[in-house]
């Protein structure tokens, strides 16, 4: 049973932290006929699941702007929802649980039987609900400020045009002022200090107000604002206005700081170019980039961007590929090869055919990940989330009873015991232990993401680090997913005859063994000949006649049925057999002329990537449906675990059976095929190229297809945790500290805003060293 719901999406300026997005959370999900709401601080974004009624729309809008944001609102989407329990989706890897039939295989005129038991690369139709997301504009421009900072608007200009820089600028001016004036006028300077601390607290305790009417009273707002107005009353007035300008140059630098962190993601919007060449009627004119249609057909001249995802229709010409994949090396592509919007066209020019809308392209679709990624809370945020919501008022509390307790039953002064609980409201403010978390998920994200690692999710982040085990699919994971000729084998003629009359007898089919062997003769320079009278034998080979010789390309078994094999060619056949090797045998002259042997060879970097699992102590296990001793040889190769002949719920019983063994298990795989295993895993990881496959369905992706990369994405999760710790370590231990100290009278108001704001610099900072670290390199 399905319903319609009506999803709307918003850009928010002036959100502040994690605190402000559960602010804003709170607030709209309590509205009638809102499903769900998803905040996202980095990206400055509201997504707003709910009813289609159209009056909910200006109230959503009211009860944000109501809690002093700005909201504009983007453009919307209809899906039909289906009602599901919430944690309904709880698998915790997002893909669509499709039913696959294994092992198919494809038997055509040359009687080669392929497998295609791991490819799950067929036609199947993916549909995905994109609208409501602009990449190019709205989302280039969303507001970047940073995690954690009132002004939420464009980071275009300077610092100081953004309403906060003003307002720090101002309240700066208004302190020094006031101690100016008052060594002039002694008598009055508390009132003038007074003066310069409202300049600042106004717009704090505006909001601090507005929070506490939605049901958050203990925000940093309201803190400051008690702990301000606290100081003046004991007359403290110089403090109080110290406090507030230090408050607010602490919200500014953490906003210049993290706002490095969505940059860094944004950053690759700039990548892709602002116009086209687009082809019409044999002659080209430039176009604007986001006005090319899907078909449109595109010429990008040598050096420049393309400026779409597309297919090549013709031309050949190396593509830098790093923006996207991460790949530092050139890839040299050619006719029906993909390409990606972003990339840089090397030496020859290209014809492309589109293939998605510039809202759609590859880079849009990783930004839009990453800044929808930034939106789920891993668990440790969740805790954190859940232990400020105590702490907070738990720290009013302790404040209050350090103000009361000792002038009321232990002779202490009122005055300086008032000072030290106000001191304290200021080291308790929670921005530094709040923003650990995501402000370290935010960098590692935008990090992996620019290396072509995409993680769904701070969850996926925190567990992918946790992984013991990882199991990979065969064809198109640890293999490159298309067979290659190995071997050649003249028996009575020379290897390269054998290769000429194959590729002739081949010509113009698309069979994969077929296309093997082509690409071999393409690549050794071989002259192909024309062919006379090719036929088809059906289950058995192709035949035909070459420079008036009558040819024969099939199985052994039919090459038997027509030639004599001599017991050392069928010695040399089943060795290649049992290498997991095609072999396919070419009759000429009444007699067997020579053997191909083909195989579907391992990526370059596989052994590495799976040395390197190995050496992180991470168990590998190949899963495949693959034939036992195709398997067993592409094992032994690798020197991993195999299993073979797998049914998709066998291969979930395995990664079930792990699991009870004690294992966190990783399954790796084209993001489509053995949906059930990937289901079955804690983590899911798509091997691909930018395809929605591997963008939409698993937890995971691995946009350049290295096994490599898989070992960096449990690196990078690593490291992400270990910045937590540090971070938390950082936001209480400064906390306690100077909670100990205020308390036996070394420090006061000052270094108490300090322990806040500093803490927040620091965490922040620390935070964005994981957009600076360097991969390790798994050489291939």
């Amino acid at each position: 049973m399905t319903s319609t719901t009506q999803q709307s999406r918003y850009r928010v300026e002036g959100m502040d932290c994690a605190s402000c997005a559960t602010k804003i959370d709170t607030a709209v999900r309590r509205l009638q006929g809102v499903e769900d709401v998803s905040v996202s601080v980095t990206a400055g974004t509201m997504t707003v699941r709910h009813q289609g009624d159209p009056d909910l729309l200006p109230s959503i809008a009211k009860r944000v702007s109501g809690l002093g944001y700005k909201v504009f609102p983007l453009p919307q989407s209809t899906v039909a929802a289906p009602k599901v329990a919430a944690d309904d989706h709880a698998c915790g890897c997002g893909h669509d649980h499709h039913d696959h039939k294994p092992d198919a295989r494809d038997h055509d005129r040359t009687g080669h039987v392929h497998d295609h038991g791991d490819h799950g690369h067929g036609t199947a139709s993916h549909k995905h609900d994109h609208a409501g997301h602009s990449h190019a504009s709205e989302g280039a421009e969303a507001a970047v400020a940073g995690l954690h900072g009132h002004d939420r608007g464009p980071t275009a200009g300077p610092w100081w045009k953004s309403a906060k820089g003003r307002l720090t600028i101002a309240t700066g001016v208004a302190v020094a002022a006031a101690w100016g004036i008052g060594k002039l006028v002694p008598a009055l300077e508390a009132w003038f200090f007074t003066a310069a601390m409202l300049v600042g607290l106004l717009p704090i305790a505006r909001r601090a107000f507005m929070a506490a009417r939605v049901g958050t009273p203990f925000s940093i707002e309201m803190l400051m604002t008690i702990a301000a107005i606290g100081a003046v009353i004991i007359g403290a007035s110089e403090e109080a206005a110290a406090v507030v300008f230090l408050f607010l140059i602490g919200e500014l630098l953490e906003g210049v700081a993290a706002g490095k962190a969505r940059a860094s993601i944004q950053s690759l919007t700039g990548l892709v170019p602002k116009t086209a060449q687009l082809e019409e009627n044999g002659k080209t004119r430039e176009v604007e980039a986001e006005s090319l249609a899907i078909g449109a057909v595109i010429l990008v001249r040598p050096g420049d961007r393309i400026p779409a995802d597309g297919v090549i229709l013709s031309g050949e010409s190396a593509i830098d590929e790093a923006p996207v994949t991460g790949e530092s090396t050139p890839v040299r592509k050619s006719a029906d090869a993909t390409v990606f919007a972003g990339t840089v066209n090397g030496d020859a020019a290209l014809r492309i055919r589109v293939t998605a809308a510039a809202s759609d392209n590859t880079i849009a679709r990783i930004v839009k990940l990453v800044e929808e990624a930034q939106e789920s809370k891993a668990p440790t945020e969740r805790f954190i989330d859940r232990f400020s919501r105590y702490y907070t008022p738990g720290v009013v509390v302790v404040g209050a009873l350090v103000a009361i307790v000792p002038p009321l039953f232990l002779g202490g002064g009122w005055g300086e015991w008032v000072y030290k609980g106000l001191a304290i409201l200021l080291i308790g403010c929670p921005c530094a232990l709040v923003i650990s978390t995501p402000a370290a998920i935010a960098a590692s994200l935008s990090s992996g993401a620019r290396r072509g690692l995409l993680l769904k999710g701070g969850a996926v982040l925190e567990n992918i680090g946790k992984v013991t085990a990882v199991a990979f699919d065969k064809t198109g994971t640890l293999t490159e997913g298309k067979p290659k000729v190995t071997d050649i084998v003249g028996l009575g003629m020379s290897d390269t005859e054998v290769l000429r009359l194959a590729a002739a007898l081949e010509t113009g089919s698309s069979h994969p063994l077929a296309r093997a062997i082509l690409d071999r003769a393409v690549a050794a320079g071989t002259d192909v000949p024309q062919v006379i009278d090719a036929k088809a034998i059906g289950g058995k080979g192709v035949s035909g006649t070459v420079d008036g010789l009558d040819v024969f390309l099939g199985s052994p078994q039919a090459a038997a049925d027509k030639v004599s094999l001599t017991s050392e060619q069928s010695a040399r056949i089943a060795a290649l057999n049992d290498e997991g090797k095609t072999v396919s045998i070419l009759v000429a002259k009444g007699g067997a002329a020579g053997l191909l042997a083909i195989r579907d060879e391992p990526r370059a970097d596989t052994a590495a990537g799976l040395k390197a699992l190995a050496d992180a102590g991470i168990k590998t296990i190949m899963l495949t449906g693959d034939n036992q001793r195709t398997a067993e040889a592409i094992g032994k190769t690798l020197d991993i675990e195999v299993r073979a002949q797998l049914l998709p719920e066998d291969k979930q019983r395995i990664v079930g059976d792990l699991k009870r063994q004690g294992f966190r298990v990783a399954k790796v795989g084209d993001g489509i095929n053995d949906a059930p295993a990937l289901a079955a895993a804690d983590v899911g990881i798509a091997m691909g190229g930018g395809t929605d496959v591997a963008l939409e369905t698993a937890d995971a992706a691995v946009l350049h297809g290295r096994v490599g990369d898989v070992i960096e994405m449990i690196d990078l999760s690593r490291r992400t945790m270990s910045n937590i710790g540090q971070n938390i370590t950082i936001a209480l231990g400064l906390k306690g500290l100077f909670l100990v100290t205020t308390i036996i009278g070394i420090t006061g108001l000052w270094p108490a805003i300090l322990a806040d704001t500093g803490a927040t610099v620091l965490v922040t900072m620390n935070a964005l060293r994981l957009l600076a670290v360097r991969p390790r390199r798994v050489a291939a």
